[in-house]
């Protein structure tokens, strides 16, 4: 019978990281669609930031009570699943409590902390399925949430509450199958949370102990399996995609904008014209911002897919809050979705097959990219070093210099800088003059 068990759950564990695997190769894919990047900073600049966000949660803690309980989340996902080794070690070799005899004494004070977290996994799990379906948060309301995404993440923390209770009840069975001498339920000390629970089950039979216990044990294994391969369909992919995401974070000032080298090339040849002899002609058109998915860069497609959704960018958006149509989310959301339609299009030709879409207009509109102020109020609010603003000032920057599609304020802005070198309508001449009439 333990072969049998042991069988089924070497083919289960295989299964679910074969298609974990498969998946995330597909992502990296999708993230590599984008161009090059050269990350800014040096590599202790940018450790710095993943310890302080990724791992420290920084940002997060601006709101200390919300920060506590996403802390307890985040804390006991990470250290509880330590405890899977342990159950995906006995499943693999047939046995019950493998690192009993290795840690000796230490052995139920480590599970009883493992309790503790998971109680508190519980209570944050649930407060923020109150805030999210009874509260209803105005964050958490946006039409860009819309279907699937605000479905996903009340199966993410009602998944997380099942786990941990799987756990507890397993622990508990145990506890009480200890105390009775049963086989394979070697004495391991009271554990803290379990251990205060058996009397719950203290009247089943030894049989339906084991039932219990087996049976839990199973589920909490394959609900983990289940949530690994369900992680990369969600936005809780932000778990595995925050560390590397806070690792190539741009270092720079906030507000500090890409210059294109054939773009000031241009300016430098219209403002001393007798270089231009001296330049050797190019065979390559400069393309100027972007279009679609490969016209932004790996960092962008990176930044998409560690979206956790929370909505603080768009609440902080001095656009949005005022009714304009821009939603700082809804670009990161769309960035992804759009990614994935373009990997799913490869996955089934072999190569990306035009579709006649792209990421302007079919998914982000002119009048959101025109409603954005550059004021980068999103890139500070995300808790994981997103920033939406570099995606729309690429995009914008297409629309201008590529299309010539500006508001006529814009345009009047940029003829003046062409001709007077000046965004206002005086010649270089006459552009002291009001100094001097003052």
């Amino acid at each position: 019978m333990h072969i049998v068990q042991q069988l089924l759950f070497v083919i289960a564990f295989a299964a679910a990281v074969y298609l974990f695997a498969r998946k995330a190769g597909e992502i990296r894919r999708n993230i590599l669609l984008g161009r090059d990047f050269t990350p800014y900073g040096t590599p202790a600049e940018r450790w710095r930031n993943v310890l302080l966000l990724a791992f420290g949660q920084q940002k997060m803690f601006r709101k200390p009570l919300v920060a506590v309980l996403h802390f307890f989340v985040y804390a006991g996902f990470i250290i509880i699943n330590l405890e899977i080794l342990e159950i995906i070690l006995d499943g693999v070799l047939g046995t019950h409590r493998l690192f009993t005899p290795l840690l000796g004494v230490l052995y139920p004070v480590l599970i009883g902390c493992f309790e503790v977290l998971a109680v508190l996994v519980i209570l944050g799990c649930a407060i923020f399925l109150i805030r999210r379906n009874i509260l209803k948060l105005k964050r958490f309301m946006g039409r860009d949430l819309d279907g699937w995404p605000r479905s996903d993440a009340n199966y993410i923390l009602i998944t997380e509450i099942v786990l941990m209770l799987l756990f507890l009840t397993m622990n508990t069975a145990d506890q009480v199958l200890q105390t009775r001498g049963a086989d394979h339920y070697m004495a391991t000390g009271n554990f803290w949370i379990s251990g205060l629970l058996t009397p719950l089950v203290d009247g089943f039979s030894t049989g339906g102990l084991v039932a219990l216990e087996r049976t839990c044990w199973w589920l909490h294994i394959l609900g983990v399996l289940a949530f690994l391969n369900y992680l990369p369909y969600s936005k809780h992919l932000h778990i595995v995609l925050a560390f590397p995401n806070t690792y190539y974070t741009d270092v720079r000032p906030w507000g500090k904008m890409e210059n294109m080298p054939a773009v000031q090339k241009e300016v430098q040849l219209m403002l001393q014209p007798e270089l231009a002899a001296s330049e050797p002609p190019s065979d390559t058109v400069p393309k100027f911002g972007a279009k679609d998915i490969p016209d932004l860069t790996w960092k962008n497609l990176l930044d998409a897919y560690s979206c956790t959704e929370c909505g603080r960018c768009t609440a902080a958006c001095p656009a949005n809050i005022t009714g304009k149509k821009l939603s700082p989310r809804k670009i990161m959301m769309d960035t992804r979705d759009r990614a994935e339609e373009i990997g799913n299009n490869i996955k089934k030709n072999g190569s990306f097959q035009d579709d006649g879409k792209a990421l302007l207009r079919d998914y982000i509109s002119e009048e959101e990219l025109r409603a954005c102020t550059s004021c980068n109020a999103c890139v500070q609010e995300c808790p994981v070093a997103i920033n939406p603003l570099h995606i729309i000032l690429q995009l914008r920057r297409h629309l201008v210099m590529e299309e010539s599609s500006a508001p006529a304020e814009w345009n009047m802005m940029f003829s003046n800088i062409e001709n007077n070198m000046a965004p206002w309508k005086f010649s270089p001449d006459d552009r002291d003059k009001w100094a001097l009439e003052n």
